[in-house]
């Protein structure tokens, strides 16, 4: 099963399909199936596999070292997919530790911790949607991207039932057809590869290359893409090559040893999160991230991966004090292996799986995140933008009265929006750890909150940069996320949530109606102030553009709840705008229920044309020109 070549290959860190070498597959030998073995674990003394196949006896199937490449390997003819496996390690200092496969692609359910034999026999149905995906970053950056981030162990449960979780083909139906009405583009999935601890979410992964068995087999999962698939909606999965779980059946100290993770704990520990951090200076281990970028991109169809905690792998000293982190050779604090790393992954992606992206999780201003690699950048298609999440709700958590003296921080991030391809993001991270839900942020009584969501979901939809709402927000949900219930569907039964829940309906319908919105998110072509200084009303008007700029879309959005019945604001152009969604109705998708309004040849905020209407206390107004 393993030649010279592939030997070679992994030693030099470049044997992308290396998962269909190493772990377990079934196979045929001498006229007999069953299933062979590969494990890399170069500082044991020998290995052994035990599981069901043999009683969990480490004397019944021992593996053969694979010379110079610290590969052990073994067919064992009487395994069976669906059976349970680890390996036995014989350490260098005599203790035998049993490890769950690095490469499984099948898990055992938690509390268990082995591996699972597994082999599929799912045939994908999604060659449209597979061949309309746009191909270059260009055409992906200028296409509308709308966002449910889900974790999908606590979007909805069966009530009482042990589990309780809802299966990738049930989820398939129920959460596709959410996503589907609501009209997002993509949904983002917390919590894929395997993971012990539901605290976690999915951030300490166990199980790299097996989609965890909390709501089925690898089979379901790839049954819930490929239905995503057909209903139109892309599918990006939370990838986390920054750290790994100091869990005693996983990667940590593997053959007995630092492997997967530096020796020197300044390098290899996150004292923080309590987790060991990649050696990305050995190329087998960067072999074993990159291949399986790509193995969850290739043999599940998955349409982007959103790399989490880029930061704390591009900064030596991340979290860290003086003394407890150790400077590059040049001296310096920037991890010169993660950006090899990442230059690597974000190359071989473009290559090996067009129509695919990228995005980072990345909350510093470092900089090229999103340029090519030939550029000097790290290439990189899309960088979360912290920095707008940061003034944003800064802004929204003030009371009314004072948000005139906070002003400049929701025109800040316009003065580096085209550093980099952002998506503005509203994620998971905000809604947690007595954070609060999006909905008790807002300030004032119930009706302002409500009011003031949909306001500030507004401004989110104008404002340049694709867009990223964590699941129960859209609805208004008032307590914060919790990964140990579902969320709180029961609002819905509120007149307020259901017509929170439309009006953000329809501000996507609206999103995706019209390329002014999505197809010039970046440089200054697409974007204008109309009045970004109006502190004391704490209003903001703004224009965004197509190509042609030939119908231009207004937004006038009222962060206060004083109304003003005189407002007028400056326009680009003579002509008649439409009304296209306000605060009461939404989205007027209909041309024949939009209310007209004519320029008026009248300077207003030094246009030479003003439109003038009654604009309600949170209130919205979104008009095009005819």
């Amino acid at each position: 099963m393993i030649s010279d070549l592939d030997m070679y290959l992994f030693g030099q860190g470049t044997h992308y399909e290396i998962y269909k070498k190493l772990g377990a597959h079934p196979c045929e030998v001498g006229g007999v199936w069953g299933f062979s073995f590969a494990v890399w674990a170069p500082h044991a003394v020998s290995v052994s596999v035990v599981g069901d196949f043999n009683g969990w006896n480490n004397a019944r199937n021992p593996m053969m070292l694979l010379e110079g490449s610290g590969i052990f390997a073994c067919f064992i003819p009487e395994a069976q997919a669906g059976q349970l496996y680890k390996y036995d390690i014989l350490t260098r200092d005599h203790q035998h530790i049993l490890k769950a496969d690095p490469y499984a692609f099948s898990a055992e359910l938690r509390p268990g911790t082995a591996s699972r034999l597994y082999a599929s026999s799912y045939v994908f149905h999604d060659e449209e949607w597979m061949a309309a995906r746009p191909v270059t970053e260009t055409q992906q950056r200028q296409k509308p991207l709308a966002i449910y981030e889900c974790q999908l162990a606590s979007w909805m449960r069966h009530p009482g039932a042990d589990p309780s979780f809802y299966s990738y083909r049930k989820l398939a139906e129920r959460l596709g057809g959410y996503v589907k009405y609501m009209g997002y583009t993509h949904i983002e999935l917390i919590g894929i590869s395997e993971y012990p601890l539901d605290a976690s979410w999915g951030y300490q992964v166990t199980g790299y290359y097996a989609p965890t068995s909390r709501h089925g087999s690898p089979d379901d999962f790839k049954f819930f893409i490929d239905e995503m698939h057909r209903l139109g909606i892309g599918v990006i999965m939370d990838w986390v090559p920054a750290h790994f779980p100091r869990d005693a059946h996983a990667l940590s100290c593997f053959d007995g040893e630092p492997l997967y993770e530096y020796g020197d704990p300044r390098r290899g520990e996150h004292a923080e999160w309590g987790t060991k951090i990649f050696d990305l200076g050995r190329p087998q281990v960067s072999n074993f991230l990159i291949a399986n970028a790509l193995y969850w991109l290739k043999e599940y169809h998955i349409d982007g991966l959103r790399v989490d905690a880029v930061a704390s792998m591009l900064y030596l000293d991340y979290a860290k004090n003086p003394g407890e982190w150790l400077p590059n050779i040049y001296g310096g604090n920037q991890n010169l292996e993660s950006i090899e790393f990442f230059k690597h992954l974000n190359s071989i992606i473009r290559q090996e799986c067009p129509g695919t992206f990228t995005v980072a999780e990345e909350s510093t201003a470092w900089p090229g995140i999103t340029a090519r690699p030939e550029e000097g950048g790290l290439g990189f298609t899309f960088k979360w933008n912290m920095g707008w999440m940061h003034d944003f709700l800064e802004y929204m958590v003030k009371d009314p009265i004072f948000r005139r003296y906070h002003h400049g921080t929701m025109t800040l991030p316009m003065t580096y929006s085209g550093a980099e391809h952002f998506i503005l993001v509203l994620s998971h991270d905000e809604v947690v750890h007595m954070k609060r839900s999006m909905w008790e942020k807002m300030p004032g009584d119930e009706w302002q909150k409500y009011a003031g969501l949909k306001a500030a979901y507004s401004f989110m939809m104008g404002h340049p940069g694709k867009k990223l709402l964590f699941m129960g927000q859209d609805f208004g949900q008032r307590r914060e996320w919790n990964e140990d219930r579902e969320l709180d569907w029961f609002m819905l039964g509120d007149e307020r949530n259901r017509n929170l829940q439309e009006f953000y309906h329809s501000l996507l319908t609206m999103y995706r109606s019209y390329p002014a919105l999505y197809a010039q998110d970046y440089g200054s072509e697409g974007f204008e102030w109309i009045n970004s200084w109006d502190a004391d009303r704490c209003i903001f008007s703004f224009i965004r553009f197509e190509e042609d700029r030939k119908h231009p879309i207004l937004f006038v959005v009222n962060f206060t709840p004083v109304p003003r019945d005189d407002y007028a604001v400056g326009v680009p152009a003579a002509g008649k705008y439409e009304l296209l969604l306000d605060e009461s109705r939404g989205f007027y998708e209909k041309p024949r229920s939009r209310k007209v309004l004519t320029a008026e040849a009248s300077e207003c905020d030094g246009r030479p044309w003003r439109l003038s209407f009654p604009l309600p206390g949170y209130g919205v107004a979104v008009y095009r020109l005819k």
